[in-house]
């Protein structure tokens, strides 16, 4: 933790002061790309395929001689570039949502208060707090510092992590140093801090910083397209190409058949409209960007959009027990002092535990962050007040550190007549068993004292002290001191509201939970039954998973679900035995060492709240708050979007089917009246267009979503039951269509009517297929009823306000080459329109257990 601010820093900048910076020089982050203006977003709508066939589907009319169908066409051209421009607007709103919360956060003093702000709201003259794990916001002068290392590689190419050393008086007024070389104060926006805390002024935010200089190239990467994403490409390359295919046959049988190159070029111009599949890219790139912005709404970050696609695989999710399925707002139960032990309450604390609280305190930061430390602290102001065992006038001299060889740390504390060095330490039992040398007698004493105390869920520390009279020669290593064995704390941390529920949620989805911890497995243990994770298995600890071979690792963990007494490095191993299994894994972490493993998960899960910027860096979603039923939330999240993602997909192509057939159709019998023209398929893309991409997003999740298995790992969206139904659904509304169209040629209907009637029908049968694909597992009225989605009046009902005043006002009829319908005729299309898909409400019914 970073260390107490000196007098000349501890008030930092005021809010106003900080406010008024951040206006006049601008935020702390690097130049991007200026946002599109309206004109540039138009001109790339107007590239885009449907709209190039648009065009010269009205430039043909014009040539025909038909002014009104071609202004008629490039209107269309201009409402459906409104659409898209909205659609990219919300977008990119909902994108610059996701970048400000995902955005490095930052530890600064305001008005003499420590507040985390976002990085980019860092100004210069901040004073920030830096602690190991950290993430430098800006360049800035080291002001204090203890032990303090950072890797610069990311600005000099070399990875050994280097010394930092506080500024000297007068240091302040010069300028910034370059990066690299051991004992300098500066320190520099994007490095890391891999050792060490210390406190720092910043100098430079922004372009103005050494990572601001270079920043061209970090701006150039570019992120690859996901599975999903190049699964849509190619489909539509494939969709495309046959497309053209069938529009050059189109032209070519039309003008032999029936002599007019120009009508049969339409004909092929709305063939080709009628097959392209523009939609698809759309809809990918506003579910993943919307679905990624609700997310967040639920704590959840999506740093990376695959992690979308890879959390309805999930089939194990690994957490961390403090702060996950914890409170990790830990309180001080009980102290056992020899054979006698207390339980604390609201009675006073008798006197043979006083010295326990008295070097627990003094092992505890001066400002402590860390929820265990906080205990201590409070234990201190509750019940010694008064007793002498407090010493606020005590001067630290210095810290020894916890290590990953000894969990442990100590803190040296000079007496105000400066005669004399009091130690103070605390940590794992095991680690000051070590510190003490206990003899193993003692020691197994010791242990079986720890696993009565964890037995009921508490963790663990030992305390410890010592006196020192070397003035000026303190040892190297905590190990050299002469420690005194004091006893144990035992410190319990509450379950989380929820977690219990949400680890029964993930098994009911066939999520397996797996709690890892550094506790002893009896509290390991004790937790685990309380949360109702399985623990049948028994525990793994750390030191027998290093004595296990991979084969014999990855056998356990089919089983096991709870592994105690575990350092960070561990969890790469367990990732990789969970994935050797065959699993999806997802893995939680908050640390430094929890990056590789992180990285090795397919889902790597970091914490916001307490977690440093290179585990969130390293990870593909962070859960703002920590707790692990926003874990549970984010994977029904995740498992929704992809739902309603394949519904929508799966309406696209159910609905192009129609439009299809009747484009082609009618052209290969010479007698017969074409149906769609390039402005009927404007007007049913100014339907499908929102259908797909706004009425589908909208929906609301499928509360059964995790009561089904993960999907199959490397399974698209586009399985073999999608598509057939998809193309079902199709086949059955163009089969209804066709019906009504030779129908009415038989009755010796007009040509107008005849495509007024088949296209009423087509309508109505595009409008049934967004209301059957809501749900494919729920009937329509079902999903009235529980399912709220405020779009769907807007896109249906306007769909059909559109239809009914289109066909009854004689100038709009007559502009589309329609004809007037009787009652009759009405009735036709609504029956025959229903009709179309009345058979998947039926296979919905048949099929739900």
């Amino acid at each position: 933790m970073a260390p107490e601010p000196g007098a000349a820093v501890a008030e930092g900048l005021s809010a106003a002061e900080a406010a008024r910076r951040l206006a006049a020089e601008g935020p702390n982050e690097l130049p991007t790309a200026k946002p599109r203006n309206l004109l540039q977003q138009a001109w790339a709508v107007i590239r885009q395929p449907m709209l190039l066939l648009l065009l010269g589907a009205g430039t043909v009319n014009f040539l025909l001689a038909e002014p009104l169908d071609g202004v008629l066409l490039m209107s269309f051209v201009v409402v459906v570039i409104g659409i898209s421009i909205y659609q990219e607007r919300k977008t990119e709103n909902a994108l610059a949502a996701l970048r400000d919360l995902s955005s490095p956060r930052a530890l600064v003093l305001r008005d003499g208060e420590q507040v985390r702000i976002a990085g980019r709201d860092v100004v210069r003259g901040d004073v920030a707090l830096l602690a190991e794990g950290d993430r430098v916001p800006a360049d800035a002068l080291l002001l204090e510092a203890r032990n303090f290392s950072a890797d610069e590689s990311a600005l000099t190419g070399e990875s050994v992590p280097v010394r930092k050393t506080p500024g000297k008086p007068g240091t302040a007024d010069e300028a910034m140093g370059r990066p690299g070389g051991d004992a300098t104060p500066w320190i520099f926006s994007g490095t890391l801090v891999v050792k060490g805390h210390g406190l720092a002024r910043v100098k430079a935010v922004g372009a103005g910083t050494e990572l601001g200089r270079i920043g061209t190239a970090l701006r150039s990467i570019e992120e690859e397209p996901t599975p999903l994403q190049r699964e849509i490409d190619r489909l539509v390359r494939y969709l495309a190409v046959f497309g053209l295919a069938a529009a050059a046959v189109v032209v070519t049988v039309y003008g032999l058949t029936r002599g007019n190159w120009l009508e049969g070029l339409l004909a092929g111009i709305a063939t080709a409209m009628a097959m392209l599949p523009e939609e698809f890219p759309v809809v990918l790139t506003v579910f993943l960007a919307l679905g990624a912005w609700r997310m967040s709404q639920k704590h959840v970050l999506t740093r990376r959009s695959p992690v979308i696609e890879a959390l309805g695989s999930a089939t194990v999710i690994c957490v961390d027990k403090t702060g996950t399925l914890t409170l990790n707002s830990m309180t001080v139960r009980q102290l056992v002092v020899g054979a006698r032990s207390h339980t604390l309450d609201d009675g006073p604390l008798p006197e043979a535990f006083h010295t326990i609280a008295e070097f627990g305190v003094l092992a505890s930061p001066v400002d402590p962050f860390d929820p265990m430390d906080k205990a201590f602290k409070a234990v201190g102001a509750r019940y010694l007040n008064g007793s002498g065992h407090l010493h606020a006038d005590w001067e630290l001299i210095r810290e020894y550190p916890l290590s990953e060889a000894l969990l442990a740390l100590s803190h040296v504390w000079r007496a105000p007549d400066g005669s004399h060095y009091v130690v103070a330490a605390k940590g794992a039992p095991e680690a000051i068993a070590t510190l003490c040398r206990l003899d193993p007698d003692r020691r197994a004493a010791l242990m079986a004292d720890v696993e009565r105390a964890t037995a009921s869920g508490q963790r663990v520390l030992a305390v410890v002290r010592a006196a020192f009279d070397r003035a000026g020669q303190l040892p190297s290593r905590q190990l050299d001191f002469d420690f005194e064995y004091l006893g144990l704390v035992g410190l319990h941390d509450p379950l989380r509201p929820g977690a219990a529920d949400a680890v029964a949620a993930c098994a009911r989805a066939g999520v397996r939970t797996v709690m890892i911890t550094g506790d002893y497995p009896g509290t390991a243990q004790a937790i685990a039954r309380e949360i109702g994770l399985d623990h049948g298995a028994g525990v793994i600890t750390g030191p027998e998973l290093e004595a296990m071979t991979d084969a014999e690792l990855a056998r356990r963990i089919r089983s096991v679900s709870v592994f105690a007494r575990m350092v960070p490095e561990q969890k790469l191993r367990l990732i990789r035995a969970l994935k050797a299994n065959g699993d999806v894994v997802g893995m939680t972490g908050d640390g430094v060492n929890d990056a590789p493993a992180l990285r090795a998960a397919d889902i790597g899960i970091a914490m916001g709240a307490r977690g440093t910027d290179v585990a969130r860096e390293s990870a593909d979603l962070v859960i703002t708050d920590d707790d692990f039923s926003s874990i549970a939330g984010g994977i029904r999240q995740g498992r929704g979007i992809f739902d309603n993602l394949r519904k929508a997909l799966a309406y696209t192509i159910a609905v192009h089917v129609p439009i299809v057939g009747m484009s082609l159709l009618p052209v290969f019998v010479s007698e017969w009246p074409l149906v769609l023209l390039p402005v009927q398929i404007a007007f049913l893309e100014l339907i499908i267009d929102p259908a797909c991409s706004v009425v589908f997003e909208a929906e609301e999740i499928d509360p059964a979503i995790m009561d089904q298995p993960p999907r199959t790992a490397g399974q698209g969206i586009f399985g073999p039951r999608v598509l057939a139904i998809a193309a079902c659904q199709g086949l059955s509304v163009l089969a209804a269509v066709v019906g009504v169209y030779l129908w009415n040629l038989g009755a010796g209907q007009p040509d107008d009517v005849i495509r007024s009637v088949a296209f009423a029908t087509l309508v109505i049968g595009n409008l049934a297929l967004i209301l059957v694909n809501r749900s494919w597992r729920l009937p329509v009225w079902r999903t009235f009823r529980e399912r709220r989605n405020r779009t769907l009046k807007w896109v249906v009902g306007g769909a059909a306000l559109l239809l009914v005043v289109l066909l009854s006002v004689p100038g709009l009829r007559g502009a589309f080459d329609l004809g007037p319908l009787a009652p009759g005729d009405w009735l036709l299309a609504v029956a025959a329109g229903a009709a179309g898909v009345a058979w998947f409400e039926i296979y919905k019914t048949v099929r739900r257990p």
